[in-house]
């Protein structure tokens, strides 16, 4: 009999047992590949959305926090601080241009919605969108929606629509582009400004520069004509990724201990089948099997534990995350993760990391018992009862 063939003997020699260890052990790794798969699609949604903002400069108010700083890439509802004054001022710098955004959130069909006050023509030429259906105009009295929005809730240009108690016609809807542009309702800066009563401010604005080899620069000059913040996108994401990442690595420990329970788990369950089968180390020692080679088996059965136990959590954490995401994507920080399109359903390298870390804990945690089973004489084995 092959080693393979005796370790599977050997480990399924108790059922129930078997069944334990290797539910333990596939907690563990479910629970690290759910927060890896979650985790490595925030990122990439993070990055991307940080491409479909299209700045090079991010103009928020003052003292903005982390929450403020993630909104800003998720199109979330932000406070309004920075006045149109500002906002002129920085448009007429030379060598680069503003756009500046008022995020605001309104209902359809009791659900919230995304509504955003924008300069109309120069934010159209800014994204480059193409209308769908219908015409692109705004004004007081017309709104142009995303195709997601359109999708969702079966809207079609020249349909009706009510934002805070006044009527809006649907003049147009965009193209599809693949990102959050799809998922919003578009306004013209002043009528949202209006209907919300806000002022004259706005939530932030983003600056599109000509020389980006400048680009400290226009930073100082900006914060020269006005009292805010700037941001370049890089700076912008690196924060952004920075704050995610240190919550992953949190969450990461919290799995590292179902992780842990799981080993001494294998422990425990390698020292048990040890004594109980002491007599059959004796007899493979009477024969003349070395110790290295008793140690072997015993490794074996550990890791093969590990391999086993890390395949099937695998299978649920990559599956448990497809179905996670739509709930775990209801607040700014996980915004991007609101659909199962944002999480990868199988990523090789993180299956590779997971089994081989399944595979490495389980036979360190093998490492002791294999050492206690060599330690026996082989009267000593043999004459157990």
């Amino acid at each position: 009999m092959n080693h393979f063939k005796l370790t599977w003997k050997n480990i399924v020699r108790r059922k129930s047992r078997f069944f334990f260890t290797l539910s333990a052990i596939a907690v563990g790794i479910a629970s690290l590949v759910t927060l890896l798969s979650l985790g490595t699609g925030l990122e990439t949604e993070i990055r991307k959305q940080a491409d479909v903002l299209g700045a090079n400069l991010v103009v928020t108010p003052r003292g903005w926090c982390a929450y403020e700083q993630i909104s800003v890439l998720t199109g979330e509802t932000l406070p309004e601080a920075i006045p149109n004054e500002d906002v002129e001022k920085i448009a007429a710098l030379e060598g680069l241009t503003a756009f500046p955004y008022l995020t605001q959130r309104t209902a359809l069909r009791n659900q919230p919605v995304p509504l955003l006050g924008i300069l109309p023509a120069e934010m159209k030429q800014f994204k480059g969108w193409q209308v769908g259906q219908g015409r692109y105009l705004l004004d007081d009295a017309n709104v142009v929606i995303g195709s997601g929005i359109a999708r969702q809730f079966e809207l079609k240009s020249g349909d009706q629509l009510t934002v805070r108690g006044q009527e809006f016609s649907i003049s147009g809807v965009l193209q599809e582009v693949g990102n959050s542009d799809d998922l919003a309702i578009y306004m013209e800066l002043a009528t949202v400004q209006q209907l919300y009563a806000v002022g004259d401010k706005v939530s932030f604005i983003a600056v599109k520069v000509d020389d980006i080899t400048r680009i400290d620069q226009y930073i100082l000059d900006i914060q020269e004509v006005a009292n805010v913040a700037v941001s370049s996108d890089k700076q912008l994401l690196k924060s952004v990724l920075a704050i995610v990442g240190s919550v992953g690595s949190a969450l990461q420990l919290i799995a590292a201990v179902a992780i842990l329970t799981a080993f001494f788990g294998i422990v425990n369950t390698m020292m048990t089948a040890i004594y109980e089968r002491r007599r059959e180390i004796g007899i493979l020692q009477a024969i003349g099997s070395k110790k290295r080679t008793i140690f072997s088996l015993f490794l074996y059965e550990s890791a093969f534990y590990g391999l086993l136990g890390g395949i099937v959590g695998v299978v649920v954490g990559f599956v448990f995350s497809y179905f996670a995401a739509p709930y775990i994507g209801q607040n700014e920080f996980t915004a991007f993760l609101g659909s199962e399109q944002s999480v990868q359903l199988f990523s090789a390298g993180i299956t590779l990391k997971a089994l081989t870390f399944s595979i490495l804990v389980s036979a360190l945690a093998g490492v002791y018992p294999a050492r206690q089973a060599c330690k026996l004489s082989p009267v000593e084995a043999i004459s157990y009862e």
